[in-house]
């Protein structure tokens, strides 16, 4: 009987261990969420981020605290997520640099940070074209003006980014191999140094989500010359595409929201519910709009085949880049 008593004690034991998970899950979120900005304040993932964090964390009935994680490009930030415990309570704010760093690594023939295959797609927030930014007081006018300047006096002109193989750094390789022109890069840790940097004078344009700089455009201090959209922005229609000024290349600059492999499937369907409540939440919205973007949301299913198809053709534009110093 002794040993019968204790055989069942055992056995209520596992099988209420073996609930405990599940139990977890049902709880989610039982405290606060980190959610990881790769890069410092001031770029389009922080000015992204930080409303759509405090929407969701409003949807969760849980605090989503902003931290800032900058570094390699992004890598380090995005490295800590994709390596963290698969909990639901670490999550990441990308920018599209999260499907090129893998293949960057490739290149330079180093161990990669991350893979993509660390890190599960969740749902995306915006997708602009980056543009391409000068000083007002900057002796060019147009872009016709700034891309003859530069091909005529190659490594004279200086552009700023967020760190090799960014989504700062990329399309300006592109402009350069398009053009057959040559500008000096100079790497920064985030989009909001290398703003910083263009404001002051250290480089001379940049290559960034409208996002970064419309607050300066707005008070006259910078000048946006062109941009890699299909088509002319809402936000600043007077702006001329690459493609109308005769350059055919187009790049985007998305932001979204990673989980960790692994995240258990009824937590990823909480975040899925909290992002999608952010993409519809007014004072989202009114923020994203103040910095001269909005929402261009895509669900989980949708956002993978996204991220699958870019990862591709990045990894293309990666290879024809080559190594950078």
């Amino acid at each position: 009987m002794k040993q019968r008593r204790e055989f069942l004690q055992l056995s209520a034991a596992t099988l209420a261990a073996a609930s405990l998970p599940s139990l977890a899950q049902d709880a989610y979120p039982s405290k606060p969420i980190t959610m990881v900005v790769p890069f410092p304040p001031g770029g389009v993932a922080d000015t992204v981020g930080r409303p759509v964090a405090e929407a969701m964390g409003r949807a969760l009935g849980q605090p989503m605290i902003v931290e800032n994680k900058g570094g390699a490009g992004g890598g380090i930030g995005m490295a800590q997520v994709a390596k963290s415990k698969a909990d639901g309570y670490s999550v990441l704010m990308a920018l599209s640099s999260v499907v090129v760093l893998p293949e960057a690594d490739k290149i330079l023939k180093r161990t990669p940070l991350f893979t993509l295959d660390q890190l599960k797609p969740v749902a995306r927030f915006t997708a602009d074209p980056t543009a391409l930014v000068v000083r007002a007081e900057s002796p060019w006018k147009t872009y016709q003006e700034f891309i003859a300047h530069a091909k005529s006096n190659p490594g004279a002109v200086t552009f700023g980014s967020s760190g090799n193989y960014g989504t700062m750094h990329v399309p300006m390789e592109q402009l350069k191999a398009a053009t057959s022109s040559f500008m000096l890069h100079v790497p920064y840790t985030g989009a909001g140094p290398a703003v910083l940097a263009l404001l002051s004078g250290q480089v001379d344009a940049l290559s960034t989500g409208p996002s970064s700089v419309m607050q300066h455009v707005r008070a006259g201090k910078l000048r946006v010359l062109t941009h890699w959209g299909e088509s002319r922005l809402s936000a600043l229609p007077e702006v001329p595409t690459l493609k109308e000024v005769g350059v055919p290349v187009s790049y985007s600059q998305w932001s979204g929201l990673f989980v960790p492999a692994g995240t258990p499937e009824a937590v990823v369907a909480k975040l899925r519910q909290a992002a999608k409540a952010a993409a519809e939440d007014a004072k989202a919205k009114q923020a994203l709009a103040a910095a001269g973007t909005y929402f261009q949301y895509q669900d989980m299913p949708e956002f993978e085949r996204f991220v699958q198809s870019d990862a591709k053709a990045m990894a293309a534009v990666v290879q024809r880049i080559g190594q950078v110093q």
